[in-house]
């Protein structure tokens, strides 16, 4: 459910039944992302929003202007640095730019607050401190894996080991579909669940 995959809407149930017996009937919220628009959150104070407006419906004119607000929003929140640092690289690694958009990005920087600018620019230094310029995949991966355990606790709370290593061993379409899930988990066992449907 990446933000290429189709507009139409997902389905929200899961059946098992044979001819004249239900065995098995579940119902389940579908979360979209690439059906949202990112302006119903620019002003939320959830992380995860933060994170995840750079996989919503957004008109190619406007990746400049939700690169910036999603790192706007994220020192606005003033995380620790590791958290900083790990979801402003999700944000990177989703909302790639061209150099044209680069120059579009860097003016719709220059809009925003001083102090906010100066945080949101040590951010983007980072990312060239740390390699994320040269996208290398196992980096890219590691960090979505990380991204996702992170936004988990932050929903349901500290994981069991167990549960980490069921994520960790996810392949990344499955990662991805989970990073949506999680949007409606309210405990570990939401999260397990999931993970028994998803194999």
């Amino acid at each position: 459910m990446g933000s290429g995959a189709p507009y139409r809407a997902e389905q929200n149930t899961f059946k098992i039944e044979f001819p004249n017996l239900k065995v098995l009937e579940f119902r389940f919220h579908a979360i979209q992302l690439n059906r949202l628009n990112w302006r119903d959150y620019i002003n939320s104070s959830n992380p995860v929003a933060a994170a995840l407006m750079s996989k919503m419906k957004i008109a190619k004119r406007d990746r400049p202007k939700v690169k910036a607000e999603c790192l706007r929003l994220l020192v606005t929140l003033k995380l620790d640095p590791a958290k900083t640092r790990l979801i402003s690289k999700f944000v990177d690694t989703y909302l790639r730019l061209n150099a044209q958009e680069e120059q579009a990005f860097q003016a719709e920087i220059d809009k925003i607050d001083l102090a906010q600018k100066e945080a949101i620019m040590q951010v983007t230094t980072s990312w060239e401190e740390k390699g994320i310029e040269q996208g290398i995949e196992r980096g890219i991966e590691q960090e979505r894996r990380s991204l996702i355990s992170l936004l988990l606790e932050q929903k349901i709370g500290q994981l069991p080991d167990a549960l980490t290593n069921r994520i960790t061993s996810l392949d990344l379409e499955k990662l991805s579909d989970l990073a949506i899930a999680l949007l409606n988990f309210n405990s570990v066992d939401d999260l397990t669940n999931w993970l028994n449907r998803s194999g």
